[in-house]
């Protein structure tokens, strides 16, 4: 007589839970993984609105020196999120000879912001830009020599 052998049912409980265990930790990585995922997107596309942002205010002569100037982001460009910018222009460093058409260097600080969740993210660049003088800059000048 041949004799057969199976797996005997304690021996299959013992596989099933081992299974459920592994099955049950893959599941909690993969969730993680796509929460991690998520949160990177909306910070990738932050960085791509603050670029797009930032290039605009290094080429735009109108931005106010000195003042902080604002707006919201429109949901389209932001993938829906609700994301905003906050930015000022000062001037970082003056040529030594303060003479019309001298070039002076700008600072340009820009805030970027985003809701996540409850909570709102932020992140700052900054960045320079040549501004040549003009007659208002020689009269504000003129008014700080005593």
């Amino acid at each position: 007589m041949k004799s057969e052998r199976g797996l005997t049912l304690l021996e299959m409980i013992v596989a099933t839970t081992i299974l459920a265990i592994a099955v049950v930790g893959l599941m909690s990585g993969l969730a993680g993984t796509t929460r991690n995922a998520a949160r990177l997107q909306d910070y990738d596309r932050a960085v791509q609105l603050g670029r797009f942002r930032m290039n605009e205010l290094l080429l735009d002569r109108r931005v106010p020196r000195n003042a902080v100037v604002q707006g919201m982001f429109d949901p389209s460009q932001a993938g829906g999120m609700e994301a905003g910018w906050r930015a000022k222009v000062s001037q970082f460093e003056a040529p030594p000879q303060i003479t019309v058409g001298a070039t002076a260097i700008d600072r340009v600080e820009l805030e970027i912001w985003w809701r996540s969740g409850q909570s709102v993210r932020t992140y700052t660049l900054d960045a320079y830009k040549p501004r040549p003088l003009t007659n208002e800059d020689l009269g504000a000048a003129m008014e700080k020599k005593p």
